[in-house]
């Protein structure tokens, strides 16, 4: 049976709860169909000691602050999926859960959504599905021969699934750097981080709420014509979040650089010497997850759909919400989200009136 509707929201976490949320201030018939069975997003599946880089009060969506967590300055994962079920609920949004969209097709003056549990025809479609469920791994010369565990940031839990086991982590990013200090932190597990360029980290007082400041910054000077400020990228690529920070001054989080290969049980470094290891963490990243955005062929250069802010150039009835700067400044953050959902809801209201 197809549905029909004004607006078609796909995905469920962070950025289609705010999504849902101006929607609703426009007046608009929506509903948001979301892959996962519970609500919460991505977050539901970080590791165990993810915190966030913001105190509650900085870290919440339109509406609604978050609560403070007992005892924690940055709340954790668990506290924020906690926290986007009761917004869920305190706005009685109208999501299903456990829908996956498979495409997204033009029909006529509509666009057709094809879910596992039906079809929807929509005025206007929002696509919000983040990056989790696409991690990125690197076509790194031996992988498929190293006979270890591999798994990516989306697959680790905590240390003890690596207890007395020698753990190589990959990526000078933000997971890359938490999770070898989680690693290291623990004791009980052998740890090597290496890294493409040695890792940069931000000076000790910046925080999520500074680094908000500075991506809206750099967006609205871009929008102005004047010079790019670099962003964040220009500060570092390492938030020195308290469990980091004091991996890094113990002597526990020094990086090396990439190793050329995996050989069966180990690695091979550039000097030809070589290391025994159990496990490879690659902490490299994530794509967009837009392949249900398919059938419309939009994809530009690097995969990415272009966009004048969130509506997509090749059809103007569909926008993308929450997959990083491109979408709006800061609109993969809990903070950020927020003001890229108000804009794109009120031009999709334009669009239908």
């Amino acid at each position: 049976m197809t549905q029909h509707t004004d607006v078609v929201v796909v995905g469920g976490g962070q950025a289609g709860l705010a999504a849902g949320y101006h929607l609703r201030r426009q007046g608009l018939d929506f509903v948001i169909l979301d892959a996962e069975a519970a609500p919460g997003g991505s977050w539901q599946h970080m590791w165990d000691s993810l915190h966030l880089f913001s105190p509650a009060e900085h870290s919440s969506l339109p509406g609604r602050l978050m609560p403070a967590q007992t005892g924690e300055i940055y709340p954790g994962a668990g506290h924020v999926v906690d926290y986007l079920a009761d917004y869920e609920k305190r706005y009685d949004l109208p999501l299903q859960h456990g829908t996956r969209v498979d495409a997204v097709r033009r029909d006529a003056d509509r666009l057709l959504v094809e879910a596992d549990t039906g079809t929807w025809r929509a005025k206007a479609v929002i696509s919000a599905t983040g990056s989790w469920s696409r991690p990125f791994l690197p076509a790194v010369p031996g992988r498929p021969v190293f006979t270890g565990r591999q798994l990516h940031t989306v697959n680790y839990r905590c240390p003890a699934d690596f207890a007395r086991q020698h753990v190589i982590v990959v990526g000078g990013g933000n997971s890359g750097a938490q999770i070898a200090a989680d690693l290291a932190l623990d004791g009980h597990v052998q740890v090597t981080w290496v890294t493409q360029r040695p890792p940069r980290f931000l000076p000790d007082d910046i925080d999520g709420r500074a680094l908000f400041d500075v991506a809206t910054a750099r967006r609205r000077a871009l929008d102005a014509g004047r010079d790019d400020t670099g962003g964040v990228a220009s500060l570092g690529d390492i938030v020195a979040v308290p469990p980091v920070r004091a991996a890094r001054d113990a002597g526990l989080l020094t990086a090396k650089p990439m190793f050329a290969q995996l050989t069966a049980t180990g690695v091979r470094w550039a000097d030809s010497s070589q290391s025994d290891a159990d496990a490879v963490i690659w902490c490299t990243g994530f794509r967009p997850a837009l392949a249900h955005l398919a059938p419309l062929n939009l994809r530009g250069p690097r995969g990415r759909i272009p966009t004048d802010g969130t509506r997509a150039l090749g059809e103007p009835r569909l926008h993308l919400l929450g997959y990083g700067d491109w979408t709006g400044p800061a609109s993969a953050t809990l903070i950020g989200v927020g003001r890229t959902a108000r804009d794109a809801a009120r031009k999709v209201a334009g669009l239908l009136t």
